[in-house]
Formats: structure tokens, C-alpha cells, sequence
């Protein structure tokens, strides 16, 4: 679910020199991965496991077992990633399926709200997940993605701080207004960029 708990008081170490411009305001750089969730780590069996894509109007636009999913073009990306609670991992490699290449017609849409296992969501608004912006990823570092950081599948934005990759996510519902997720409604800020500092509501 990518976010701790709020905790304002947080102070990390200050970044190494050759990380300038690399990691954001307040953040302190991270050699491990932390693992921080809302809750219990689902454990979905993958026979049992698909993704969907919901529609403006509430319909299904779009579904995949597990099979085929896997069976979808992937990509390969490098990334940093930039935590809430203040730690920002470098050069991170992922493998997954391009959010566009699943939403198909957004006509219409403006929003997005990502659900998942243990019914965790978030929103986003539509362009940040556009272009190659936004990745379900099921694979990290060459292998499969582990249970803890989100797997069998999460949503990756790595524009956003964490919490807005959802981890164990099971689809992405289309909405023509935004409608803030269970972080957002719980104090952390609507947008979550990093290198604006937009943390919490208010920031």
C-alpha cells in the first residue's frame, strides 16, 4: 500500500552527496526496501487471481486471468521511489504491463481509483498513469514480485510518492470526478508529489 503510518516527526539522515537531484525535499536515501502496509499481506492464490478495468458508466471494460495477463506485452523500467515517510530507493528495476495498454477508451474519464486486495484504493488523476507514466508491475529486481511489496501485482507510478502504488492491486475503475482513496481520506495530501512535498493535506 506503499504508505506508513502519519508521522509528521519523522527525520531521516541527510542524502549523500552524490544523490543531489536525485531525491526529493526531506527525504533521506534507503539501501534497503522497507515494507510498510494498512494491514495483513493478502495471500491470492493465482488460479483465483485477475485484473479488471471498470468504466465511466460502471461496466467492465476489460479483463485477465492471471494467464493472460502474464501472456501481455511487458516492459521494462528503472526507477527511483520516494516514500511518504521519507526514504527514497534508487535505481530500481521492475517488469510489467503499461497502464494504458490496459484502460482502453478513456473518453470521458479524468480520474482513476486503483482497488485491490483488502480493500485498499487510491486515486489518481488519469494523466499521471498515461504515456508510460504507470506500470501494474508483477515482476522486481529479475524475479517475481514478492507478496510483501505488493505481488503477485501493484501499481507503479514512480512520480508519486509510494502509498499512490498501490500494492496488491486488482484493478482500475475510470471516473469522470475524482474520488480520494483510504490514505487520502485519512490525512495524506490528494496529489503526493515528491518533489513538492505534498505530503500531507495542508502541505
Amino acid at each position: 500500500m506503499g504508505g506508513g503510518l502519519i508521522s509528521r516527526g519523522f527525520k531521516g539522515r541527510r542524502p549523500a552527496e552524490s544523490t543531489e537531484g536525485r531525491i526529493p525535499p526531506g527525504q533521506y536515501l534507503e539501501r534497503g526496501f522497507p515494507v510498510l502496509t494498512a494491514g495483513p499481506t493478502p495471500q491470492t492464490r493465482l488460479d483465483r487471481w485477475d485484473f479488471r478495468v471498470v468504466g465511466t458508466g460502471g461496466a467492465e471494460t476489460g479483463r485477465w486471468t492471471w494467464e493472460e495477463f502474464a501472456a501481455l506485452p511487458h516492459q521494462d523500467i528503472t526507477c527511483d521511489l520516494h516514500c511518504v515517510t521519507k526514504w527514497s530507493k534508487l535505481d530500481t528495476h521492475w517488469r510489467g504491463v503499461p497502464v494504458q495498454a490496459l484502460l482502453g477508451d478513456t473518453r470521458g474519464a479524468a480520474h482513476l481509483v486503483a482497488f485491490c486486495d483488502g480493500g485498499y484504493t487510491t486515486n489518481l488523476p488519469l494523466e499521471a498513469v498515461l504515456d508510460g507514466r504507470g506500470l501494474i508491475a508483477d515482476g522486481y529486481e529479475g524475479g517475481p514480485l514478492e507478496a510483501e511489496h505488493g505481488g503477485p501485482a501493484r501499481l507503479l507510478v514512480p512520480a508519486l510518492y509510494l502509498w499512490k502504488s498501490a500494492k496488491w492491486v486488482r484493478g482500475l475503475r475510470l471516473v469522470t470526478q475524482d474520488a480520494p482513496g483510504f490514505w487520502e481520506t485519512r490525512g495524506y495530501h490528494n496529489d503526493g508529489d515528491p518533489w513538492k512535498e505534498q505530503r500531507y493535506w495542508g502541505d
